[in-house]
């Protein structure tokens, strides 16, 4: 895995907003990558396979499913062939396939890790949903097998290419309303629909793996800091519908620095936050984490950035570095290995009853 880190990429510009506008320039090669999406629920339909039609380094040449009826609504909605379909049976074919470079999973957690890697021995890259995997451990194996094949591995961080969070990062970066003291995360919504996926264990599911990631993800991309130790405890109003997964987790995180990061997830409560307390100002974005929208302010100004496709932007990030070698903002698989860690010693303390564990 190369890694690559923000304050790599945003040295190249003075704002996220600038960043964003020239994304798409100095590319040498102009051949689009193919992607195959593998699991075409809400995520794949409202967002990735729009995305994929104003994407401008890549298309959408495969896609993999188990549902016949949806086989038929995406050959005609993205013009694809008889030989761009596959399903799950014949999946590992897919290495026949000259047209697909990418494949793109998104799919249930708990198999994030089986098709990665089935993906990864058919010789191609793979881009994989959030959370990365179950655990730790899954997501070491999934590294090693991308070095293995040396194939490159990616998560779905959008958020690592939209302005708002860009500019944020920056402020934090140039110091500009003094050190960053105190970071209140949180990101949640009421989980309604009893029978989703992920309502059970077994899949993967949870408040926490879900949209909890976000928070852990913003908490360590604002103090550019991995944290040193985590309390966390787990709160149930609800033990029918969250009987087998968490339905509320709070959690603190403290960094070396003397950062401290409180944040919170939920699956019964509407939480959409991120909020920077400096020594003389803050910065705030609230909604922070919706693909169809971000908005914020700081001490000084309200910000305003043009919205742009989150997810556009995301993979035409990776398709740059794959082709032209060109740093992507922090997404490889590593960053999903850190973010797993975090999780896994959530949970510990959760365990625990909110006993302190250190990383």
């Amino acid at each position: 895995m190369k890694r690559r880190f923000f304050n790599k990429t945003l040295s190249t510009s003075v704002t996220g907003l600038t960043l964003a506008a020239n994304f798409i320039s100095n590319v040498k090669k102009t051949k689009k990558l193919g992607v195959a999406l593998v699991g075409l629920g809400s995520y794949s339909e409202k967002a990735l396979g729009p995305a994929l039609l104003e994407t401008k380094l890549c298309e959408l040449k495969g896609i993999v499913t188990g549902t016949p009826e949806k086989e038929i609504i995406w050959q005609k909605k993205y013009n694809l062939n008889d030989n761009s379909i596959y399903n799950y049976q014949n999946f590992d074919s897919i290495s026949n396939d000259k047209n697909i470079d990418i494949i793109y999973i998104v799919l249930p957690n708990s198999m994030h890790k089986e098709y990665t890697i089935r993906a990864l021995e058919a010789g191609k890259h793979v881009i994989c949903e959030k959370p990365f995997a179950l655990n730790a451990s899954e997501a070491m194996e999934m590294i090693r097998i991308s070095k293995k094949v040396k194939k490159e591995l990616f998560v779905g961080y959008r958020l690592h290419y939209e302005p708002h969070h860009l500019h944020l990062i920056d402020i934090c970066k140039k110091e500009e309303y003094g050190k960053l003291k105190i970071i209140n995360a949180a990101f949640g919504f009421n989980m309604r629909n009893k029978d989703h996926w992920k309502l059970k264990k077994s899949f993967g599911g949870g408040a926490l793996m879900d949209v909890g990631v976000y928070a852990i993800q913003a908490a360590r991309y604002s103090s550019g800091e991995e944290p040193i130790s985590i309390n966390a405890k787990e709160y149930k109003t609800d033990l029918k519908r969250f009987k087998d997964v968490d339905e509320t987790i709070t959690w603190t995180m403290n960094f070396k620095s003397g950062k401290i990061a409180n944040c919170t997830t939920s699956f019964s409560s509407n939480l959409n936050y991120l909020h920077l307390a400096f020594e003389r100002g803050y910065a705030k974005l609230n909604p922070a984490y919706g693909w169809r929208g971000v908005s914020g302010m700081t001490s000084n100004q309200k910000l305003s950035f043009p919205r742009i496709n989150q997810q556009a932007a995301q993979m035409d990030g990776i398709c740059k570095f794959l082709v032209n070698d060109i740093p992507h903002n922090n997404v490889g698989g590593d960053e999903g290995l850190k973010d797993m860690i975090i999780i896994d010693k959530i949970f510990e303390s959760v365990k625990k009853n909110g006993e302190t564990i250190f990383i």
